[in-house]
Protein backbone atom coordinates (compact mmCIF):
# COMPACT_ATOMS: atom_id res chain seq x y z
CA UNK A 1 0.00 0.00 0.00
CA UNK A 2 1.32 3.45 -1.02
CA UNK A 3 -0.04 7.06 -1.30
CA UNK A 4 -0.66 6.33 -4.89
CA UNK A 5 -2.91 3.90 -4.45
CA UNK A 6 -4.80 5.85 -2.07
CA UNK A 7 -4.49 8.99 -4.35
CA UNK A 8 -5.66 6.50 -7.62
CA UNK A 9 -8.37 5.32 -5.60
CA UNK A 10 -10.07 7.34 -2.62
CA UNK A 11 -11.08 9.87 -5.01
CA UNK A 12 -13.94 11.12 -2.96
CA UNK A 13 -11.60 11.07 0.62
CA UNK A 14 -12.60 9.16 2.98
CA UNK A 15 -9.42 8.90 4.02
CA UNK A 16 -9.43 12.46 5.00
CA UNK A 17 -12.85 11.89 6.61
CA UNK A 18 -11.38 9.44 8.72
CA UNK A 19 -8.72 11.27 9.93
CA UNK A 20 -11.17 14.23 10.47
CA UNK A 21 -13.46 11.86 12.66
CA UNK A 22 -11.36 13.15 16.24
CA UNK A 23 -13.07 16.92 15.73
CA UNK A 24 -15.90 15.56 14.38
CA UNK A 25 -16.94 14.03 17.67
CA UNK A 26 -15.45 16.58 19.50
CA UNK A 27 -17.42 19.44 17.26
CA UNK A 28 -20.97 16.74 17.80
CA UNK A 29 -19.89 17.39 21.81
CA UNK A 30 -19.92 20.91 21.30
CA UNK A 31 -23.17 21.15 19.48
CA UNK A 32 -25.27 18.80 21.90
CA UNK A 33 -24.07 21.31 24.72
CA UNK A 34 -25.65 23.86 22.31
CA UNK A 35 -29.06 22.64 22.75
CA UNK A 36 -31.34 24.30 24.90
CA UNK A 37 -34.46 22.37 27.28
CA UNK A 38 -34.71 20.31 24.01
CA UNK A 39 -36.84 17.78 26.72
CA UNK A 40 -36.71 16.68 30.02
CA UNK A 41 -36.49 13.17 31.63
CA UNK A 42 -39.73 14.05 33.48
CA UNK A 43 -42.60 11.71 32.42
CA UNK A 44 -40.72 10.08 30.14
CA UNK A 45 -41.87 6.31 29.80
CA UNK A 46 -39.76 5.17 26.66
CA UNK A 47 -37.67 6.55 24.19
CA UNK A 48 -37.75 5.63 20.68
CA UNK A 49 -34.75 6.51 18.12
CA UNK A 50 -35.92 6.11 14.87
CA UNK A 51 -33.70 5.95 11.44
CA UNK A 52 -32.13 3.59 9.12
CA UNK A 53 -28.44 2.93 8.25
CA UNK A 54 -25.69 5.57 9.04
CA UNK A 55 -28.45 7.66 10.85
CA UNK A 56 -29.79 4.89 13.21
CA UNK A 57 -26.34 2.82 13.92
CA UNK A 58 -25.82 5.94 16.62
CA UNK A 59 -28.85 5.29 18.33
CA UNK A 60 -27.71 1.41 18.52
CA UNK A 61 -24.68 2.53 20.07
CA UNK A 62 -26.34 4.72 22.65
CA UNK A 63 -28.76 2.28 23.00
CA UNK A 64 -25.47 -0.36 23.90
CA UNK A 65 -23.54 2.39 25.81
CA UNK A 66 -26.94 3.42 28.52
CA UNK A 67 -28.31 0.09 28.40
CA UNK A 68 -26.95 -0.04 32.17
CA UNK A 69 -27.62 3.11 33.51
CA UNK A 70 -30.83 4.34 31.66
CA UNK A 71 -34.49 3.73 34.05
CA UNK A 72 -37.02 4.02 30.61
CA UNK A 73 -37.10 1.22 27.96
CA UNK A 74 -34.96 2.62 24.83
CA UNK A 75 -35.26 0.75 21.55
CA UNK A 76 -34.51 1.52 17.85
CA UNK A 77 -36.89 1.84 15.06
CA UNK A 78 -35.82 1.37 11.48
CA UNK A 79 -39.73 0.83 9.67
CA UNK A 80 -42.22 3.16 8.65
CA UNK A 81 -44.37 2.81 11.59
CA UNK A 82 -43.59 3.51 14.70
CA UNK A 83 -44.20 0.90 17.43
CA UNK A 84 -47.92 0.70 19.51
CA UNK A 85 -46.62 1.11 22.63
CA UNK A 86 -45.51 5.00 21.19
CA UNK A 87 -47.77 7.78 22.88
CA UNK A 88 -47.79 10.89 24.27
CA UNK A 89 -45.27 10.30 27.15
CA UNK A 90 -43.15 8.62 24.64
CA UNK A 91 -39.72 10.62 23.58
CA UNK A 92 -39.16 10.11 20.19
CA UNK A 93 -35.98 11.27 18.76
CA UNK A 94 -35.56 11.41 14.63
CA UNK A 95 -32.35 10.48 13.46
CA UNK A 96 -31.80 11.54 9.66
CA UNK A 97 -28.38 12.83 8.74
CA UNK A 98 -29.85 13.93 4.90
CA UNK A 99 -33.30 14.65 6.24
CA UNK A 100 -35.21 12.50 3.63
CA UNK A 101 -35.13 9.39 4.27
CA UNK A 102 -39.05 7.96 3.40
CA UNK A 103 -39.15 5.77 6.15
CA UNK A 104 -38.18 7.97 9.19
CA UNK A 105 -40.22 10.84 7.48
CA UNK A 106 -43.39 8.34 7.67
CA UNK A 107 -42.29 7.51 11.29
CA UNK A 108 -41.71 11.23 12.05
CA UNK A 109 -45.50 11.73 11.14
CA UNK A 110 -46.70 9.10 13.03
CA UNK A 111 -44.80 10.29 16.12
CA UNK A 112 -46.86 13.62 15.33
CA UNK A 113 -50.15 11.86 15.05
CA UNK A 114 -49.60 10.06 18.13
CA UNK A 115 -48.82 12.99 20.20
CA UNK A 116 -45.52 12.14 21.25
CA UNK A 117 -42.36 13.99 22.23
CA UNK A 118 -40.01 15.02 19.52
CA UNK A 119 -36.29 15.83 18.81
CA UNK A 120 -34.85 15.54 15.53
CA UNK A 121 -30.98 15.37 15.10
CA UNK A 122 -30.42 16.43 10.90
CA UNK A 123 -28.69 18.69 8.81
CA UNK A 124 -31.71 19.72 6.65
CA UNK A 125 -34.46 17.99 4.54
CA UNK A 126 -37.84 17.48 5.13
CA UNK A 127 -36.86 16.31 8.88
CA UNK A 128 -35.80 19.95 9.87
CA UNK A 129 -39.14 21.72 7.95
CA UNK A 130 -40.96 18.82 9.96
CA UNK A 131 -39.41 19.62 13.00
CA UNK A 132 -39.70 23.54 12.17
CA UNK A 133 -43.37 23.15 11.52
CA UNK A 134 -44.56 21.45 14.30
CA UNK A 135 -42.17 23.32 16.37
CA UNK A 136 -40.19 20.62 18.02
CA UNK A 137 -36.47 20.20 18.98
CA UNK A 138 -33.77 20.56 16.26
CA UNK A 139 -30.14 19.35 16.73
CA UNK A 140 -28.89 20.72 13.58
CA UNK A 141 -25.74 18.70 12.43
CA UNK A 142 -22.99 19.51 9.35
CA UNK A 143 -23.96 18.32 5.88
CA UNK A 144 -21.87 17.11 3.41
CA UNK A 145 -20.83 13.95 5.02
CA UNK A 146 -22.18 10.45 3.65
CA UNK A 147 -24.13 9.23 6.46
CA UNK A 148 -22.02 6.44 7.85
CA UNK A 149 -19.46 8.66 8.01
CA UNK A 150 -21.19 11.07 10.50
CA UNK A 151 -21.48 8.85 13.24
CA UNK A 152 -19.65 11.29 15.48
CA UNK A 153 -22.68 13.54 15.09
CA UNK A 154 -25.41 11.10 15.46
CA UNK A 155 -23.74 9.66 18.68
CA UNK A 156 -22.49 12.30 21.16
CA UNK A 157 -24.89 15.04 20.22
CA UNK A 158 -27.74 12.70 21.01
CA UNK A 159 -25.52 11.66 24.31
CA UNK A 160 -24.88 15.04 25.59
CA UNK A 161 -28.37 16.06 25.09
CA UNK A 162 -29.45 12.52 27.22
CA UNK A 163 -27.35 14.06 29.59
CA UNK A 164 -28.44 17.79 29.86
CA UNK A 165 -31.64 16.29 29.93
CA UNK A 166 -31.02 14.43 33.44
CA UNK A 167 -31.51 10.74 31.14
CA UNK A 168 -28.15 9.80 32.18
CA UNK A 169 -25.25 11.26 34.82
CA UNK A 170 -22.64 13.47 33.58
CA UNK A 171 -19.61 11.96 31.67
CA UNK A 172 -17.19 14.54 31.01
CA UNK A 173 -14.28 11.97 31.93
CA UNK A 174 -15.02 9.27 29.95
CA UNK A 175 -15.74 11.73 26.40
CA UNK A 176 -12.60 13.56 26.91
CA UNK A 177 -10.64 10.13 27.71
CA UNK A 178 -12.45 8.96 24.09
CA UNK A 179 -11.47 12.57 22.11
CA UNK A 180 -8.45 11.83 23.33
CA UNK A 181 -7.77 8.49 21.97
CA UNK A 182 -9.17 8.66 18.97
CA UNK A 183 -7.13 11.49 18.32
CA UNK A 184 -4.13 8.99 19.19
CA UNK A 185 -5.30 6.29 16.76
CA UNK A 186 -5.88 9.03 14.02
CA UNK A 187 -2.08 9.17 13.50
CA UNK A 188 -1.37 5.46 13.60
CA UNK A 189 -4.05 3.86 11.80
CA UNK A 190 -3.90 7.23 8.66
CA UNK A 191 0.04 5.84 7.95
CA UNK A 192 0.90 3.17 5.56
CA UNK A 193 3.10 1.96 7.68
CA UNK A 194 4.19 -1.55 7.81
CA UNK A 195 3.27 -1.29 11.40
CA UNK A 196 -0.33 -0.12 10.93
CA UNK A 197 -2.83 -2.61 12.54
CA UNK A 198 -5.74 -1.78 10.57
CA UNK A 199 -4.10 -2.23 7.29
CA UNK A 200 -2.29 -4.96 8.47
CA UNK A 201 -5.90 -6.61 9.44
CA UNK A 202 -6.93 -5.30 6.67
CA UNK A 203 -4.25 -7.15 4.44
CA UNK A 204 -5.44 -10.46 6.18
CA UNK A 205 -9.06 -10.25 5.42
CA UNK A 206 -8.69 -9.21 1.90
CA UNK A 207 -9.88 -11.84 -0.60
CA UNK A 208 -12.02 -13.34 1.68
CA UNK A 209 -15.11 -13.51 3.47
CA UNK A 210 -15.02 -11.79 6.79
CA UNK A 211 -16.96 -13.07 9.46
CA UNK A 212 -16.99 -11.29 13.03
CA UNK A 213 -17.90 -12.78 16.46
CA UNK A 214 -18.56 -10.80 19.75
CA UNK A 215 -20.19 -10.30 23.19
CA UNK A 216 -23.68 -9.64 23.16
CA UNK A 217 -23.66 -7.41 26.30
CA UNK A 218 -22.12 -3.92 24.61
CA UNK A 219 -20.39 -5.21 21.38
CA UNK A 220 -22.96 -5.91 19.37
CA UNK A 221 -23.32 -2.46 18.03
CA UNK A 222 -19.80 -2.17 17.61
CA UNK A 223 -20.13 -5.71 15.23
CA UNK A 224 -22.72 -4.19 13.62
CA UNK A 225 -20.43 -1.30 12.51
CA UNK A 226 -17.64 -3.61 11.44
CA UNK A 227 -20.05 -5.45 8.89
CA UNK A 228 -21.94 -1.78 7.73
CA UNK A 229 -18.70 -0.54 6.70
CA UNK A 230 -16.90 -3.16 5.24
CA UNK A 231 -20.02 -3.68 3.44
CA UNK A 232 -19.96 0.26 2.38
CA UNK A 233 -16.39 0.94 2.19
CA UNK A 234 -14.81 -2.06 0.83
CA UNK A 235 -17.84 -3.39 -1.11
CA UNK A 236 -17.63 -6.73 0.31
CA UNK A 237 -20.06 -8.76 2.08
CA UNK A 238 -19.36 -9.90 6.02
CA UNK A 239 -21.03 -11.50 7.95
CA UNK A 240 -21.36 -11.88 12.23
CA UNK A 241 -22.83 -13.26 14.89
CA UNK A 242 -22.77 -12.55 19.31
CA UNK A 243 -21.99 -15.49 22.28
CA UNK A 244 -23.02 -16.66 23.88
CA UNK A 245 -26.54 -17.00 21.19
CA UNK A 246 -23.62 -18.09 17.91
CA UNK A 247 -23.09 -21.09 20.41
CA UNK A 248 -26.08 -22.27 20.41
CA UNK A 249 -26.87 -22.22 16.51
CA UNK A 250 -24.71 -20.87 14.02
CA UNK A 251 -21.28 -22.99 15.62
CA UNK A 252 -23.18 -26.31 14.35
CA UNK A 253 -22.87 -24.74 10.97
CA UNK A 254 -18.68 -24.86 11.06
CA UNK A 255 -18.95 -28.37 9.54
CA UNK A 256 -19.87 -29.07 5.65
CA UNK A 257 -18.88 -26.65 3.19
CA UNK A 258 -15.36 -27.01 3.99
CA UNK A 259 -14.33 -25.39 0.67
CA UNK A 260 -15.76 -22.42 1.61
CA UNK A 261 -14.82 -22.10 5.01
CA UNK A 262 -11.54 -21.75 4.28
CA UNK A 263 -12.17 -18.64 2.52
CA UNK A 264 -13.70 -17.06 5.73
CA UNK A 265 -11.44 -15.15 7.97
CA UNK A 266 -12.77 -15.15 11.71
CA UNK A 267 -12.64 -11.59 13.74
CA UNK A 268 -12.94 -11.91 17.50
CA UNK A 269 -13.82 -8.93 19.02
CA UNK A 270 -12.91 -8.70 22.63
CA UNK A 271 -13.20 -6.81 25.53
CA UNK A 272 -12.02 -6.62 29.15
CA UNK A 273 -15.85 -5.76 29.92
CA UNK A 274 -17.31 -9.04 28.78
CA UNK A 275 -18.71 -11.49 31.15
CA UNK A 276 -16.43 -14.35 32.36
CA UNK A 277 -17.76 -16.84 30.69
CA UNK A 278 -18.24 -15.14 27.52
CA UNK A 279 -14.67 -15.02 27.42
CA UNK A 280 -14.28 -18.64 28.35
CA UNK A 281 -16.69 -19.18 25.51
CA UNK A 282 -14.81 -17.12 23.09
CA UNK A 283 -11.73 -19.01 23.78
CA UNK A 284 -13.28 -22.36 23.28
CA UNK A 285 -15.32 -21.06 19.62
CA UNK A 286 -11.75 -19.62 18.69
CA UNK A 287 -10.29 -23.47 18.58
CA UNK A 288 -13.45 -24.90 17.30
CA UNK A 289 -13.72 -22.25 14.04
CA UNK A 290 -9.50 -22.42 13.58
CA UNK A 291 -10.12 -25.99 12.66
CA UNK A 292 -12.10 -24.83 9.59
CA UNK A 293 -11.76 -21.05 8.76
CA UNK A 294 -8.89 -19.84 6.80
CA UNK A 295 -7.56 -17.65 9.42
CA UNK A 296 -9.01 -16.65 12.96
CA UNK A 297 -8.06 -12.89 14.33
CA UNK A 298 -8.22 -11.51 17.33
CA UNK A 299 -9.19 -7.86 18.64
CA UNK A 300 -9.05 -6.22 21.64
CA UNK A 301 -10.46 -3.10 22.68
CA UNK A 302 -8.49 0.04 24.28
CA UNK A 303 -8.99 2.47 26.82
CA UNK A 304 -10.30 2.33 30.63
CA UNK A 305 -13.95 3.54 30.26
CA UNK A 306 -16.78 1.65 27.58
CA UNK A 307 -16.98 4.76 25.64
CA UNK A 308 -13.48 4.36 24.95
CA UNK A 309 -13.31 1.09 24.38
CA UNK A 310 -16.54 0.94 22.25
CA UNK A 311 -15.18 3.71 20.23
CA UNK A 312 -11.47 2.19 20.13
CA UNK A 313 -12.98 -0.61 18.27
CA UNK A 314 -15.34 1.01 15.82
CA UNK A 315 -12.19 3.66 14.76
CA UNK A 316 -10.12 0.49 14.14
CA UNK A 317 -12.72 -1.18 12.12
CA UNK A 318 -13.30 2.40 9.98
CA UNK A 319 -10.30 1.91 8.99
CA UNK A 320 -10.17 -1.96 8.31
CA UNK A 321 -12.76 -1.31 5.76
CA UNK A 322 -11.30 1.61 4.33
CA UNK A 323 -7.76 -0.16 3.59
CA UNK A 324 -9.94 -3.20 2.26
CA UNK A 325 -11.60 -0.13 -0.40
CA UNK A 326 -7.84 -0.02 -1.27
CA UNK A 327 -6.61 -3.16 -1.48
CA UNK A 328 -10.13 -4.33 -3.65
CA UNK A 329 -9.01 -1.37 -5.88
CA UNK A 330 -12.44 1.05 -5.35
CA UNK A 331 -13.87 4.14 -4.40
CA UNK A 332 -15.02 3.20 -0.74
CA UNK A 333 -17.53 6.19 -0.75
CA UNK A 334 -20.06 6.02 -3.11
CA UNK A 335 -22.71 3.72 -2.53
CA UNK A 336 -24.19 3.51 -6.35
CA UNK A 337 -26.76 -0.13 -5.61
CA UNK A 338 -28.23 2.58 -2.88
CA UNK A 339 -28.80 5.37 -4.54
CA UNK A 340 -30.36 3.45 -7.34
CA UNK A 341 -32.70 1.66 -4.94
CA UNK A 342 -33.82 5.23 -3.81
CA UNK A 343 -34.49 6.15 -7.34
CA UNK A 344 -36.55 3.39 -8.16
CA UNK A 345 -38.63 3.80 -4.91
CA UNK A 346 -38.99 7.72 -5.42
CA UNK A 347 -40.35 6.56 -8.94
CA UNK A 348 -43.00 4.85 -7.69
CA UNK A 349 -44.05 7.13 -4.42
Amino acid sequence: MNEKTVQTYDASSMRQLLLDFPYQAQDAVRIGGQVRDAVTARNVQNIVLTGLGGSAIGGDLLRSYLAEELRVPFVINRQYTLPEFVGAKSLVVVSSYSGNTEETIAAHRDAVRRKARVVCVSSGGETSKMAAKYRQALVTIPRGYPPRAALGYSFFAPLVMFIKSGFVKPRQRDIDETLSLLSKKARVYGSLSASNPALRLAGKMHGTLPVVYSSADRFDVVNLRWRGQIAENAKMLAFGHVIPEMNHNELVGWNVSKDIMKKITVVILRDRGDHPRVQLRMGITREIVSAYAGEVLEVASEGKSLLARMFSLIYLGDWVSFYLAMLNRIDPTPVRVIDMLKKKLASVS
